[in-house]
């Protein structure tokens, strides 16, 4: 395998490390439908669900236990903020060249629900 073959398959790696990251953000950071429940109210039901565990049915406190970790790795979740900024900056930096190595198209971009503005900077057009 030649030098110049390993510097590609080398560099196909870590566009595609790239746009996987910044599309899993996407995916992670992408608005739910409903009430946005912030850490405070996460806390909150956390708090009275120790309170409701004291007099629950065995039944009612499985549900309960399961529903207190459920809220705990939400907040977990919560903390662990994703920097959009940074992943998209090095996503507009390979996006061309993984999109042409892959041929991948503007529209399928889209379908993945990357913003219009991400592609139009990282040189993806609709001709793409």
């Amino acid at each position: 395998m030649s030098d110049e073959h390993k510097a590609a398959l080398a560099k196909g790696r870590v566009e595609g490390r790239i746009v996987r990251d910044y599309l899993e953000g996407l995916r992670a950071t992408k608005p739910k439908r409903g009430r946005k429940r912030t850490p405070d109210t996460i806390k909150k039901r956390l708090d009275a669900i120790e309170t409701e565990l004291a007099s629950a049915s065995p039944l009612d406190e499985l549900l309960l236990v399961q529903e207190r970790r459920d809220l705990e790795a939400e907040l977990a979740a919560k903390s662990n903020a994703i920097d959009m900024e940074a992943l998209e900056v090095e996503f507009i930096a390979v996006a061309k060249s993984y999109s042409d190595s892959k041929s991948i198209s503007y529209a399928s971009w889209r379908d993945v629900g990357v913003p219009a503005s991400t592609l139009k900077r990282a040189g993806i057009s609709r001709g793409d």
